[in-house]
């Protein structure tokens, strides 16, 4: 069973309509949702399931807020506490362990290929946290680099409201981990997510960003606008 690991980036989107089109059977398409997003990324999945029907997209949802700022943590001596994880780190990628884990257990019972898209020019990620799966990675194979993926994309009219055009990585809008440049264009540009984000932060026992607080990014981000 060919299983299509979907995120809706460039590279699983282009992976997955390169493998249809060159007659590559494909059994399901699984899509782990953080519901932290881009608006223009759920428009873009939507476009993609109409490109390829009479195949579906299985979403599946993280409560992200929930695991943010409620869910109890165990701490080092046993005891829970009630604070969630708070922003996820280097150290600390709590959102990506669970995105890795639903997506398993959604295929717990089968005999599966997990189809994951890696570009070529990332060919070094190959073969890390298998997790005991018998994973491909096609672009890898096809060594299509990420420029060309975006391009395929392109060619084929998806263009992802011009997010590519902004961002480096079209990942969760709220990711910590992100370039301060691609930071800048979020408070910039998507001023209703930071607002959002403003938000997040007072929920969170751990800071934004090793440097930077939230609060803090703004207070740069309006200077620099002055």
């Amino acid at each position: 069973m060919n299983i299509v690991s979907f995120s809706g980036g460039k590279d699983s989107t282009a992976m997955l309509l390169m493998m249809l089109e060159k007659g590559i059977p494909v059994d399901r398409v699984i899509c782990v949702d953080t519901t932290k997003e881009f608006p223009q990324m759920y428009e873009h999945i939507e476009k993609v399931q109409v490109m390829i029907e009479p195949l579906k997209i299985e979403i599946v949802k993280i409560d992200f807020d929930y695991l943010f700022g409620e869910h109890k943590v165990k701490t080092r001596n046993g005891s829970k506490n009630s604070v969630g994880y708070g922003w996820p780190s280097f150290l600390n990628r709590w959102c990506t362990t669970y995105k890795t884990q639903l997506s398993k257990k959604m295929l717990k019972e089968e005999n599966y290929i997990k189809n994951i898209g890696i570009a070529y020019d990332e060919r070094h990620r190959v073969g890390k946290n298998k997790q005991g799966e018998n994973i491909k990675y096609p672009l890898v194979d096809w060594k299509i680099t990420e420029r060309q993926a975006l391009n395929y994309c392109y060619s084929r009219g998806l263009d992802w409201g011009g997010l590519y055009e902004k961002f480096h990585r079209v990942s969760c809008w709220c990711c910590p981990l992100s370039r301060i440049g691609e930071l800048r264009v979020l408070y910039n540009d998507f001023p209703e997510l930071w607002a959002e984000l403003e938000e997040m932060d007072k929920k969170s026992f751990r800071k934004f960003r090793s440097d930077y607080a939230v609060a803090e990014l703004s207070e740069k981000f309006t200077n620099e606008n002055l």
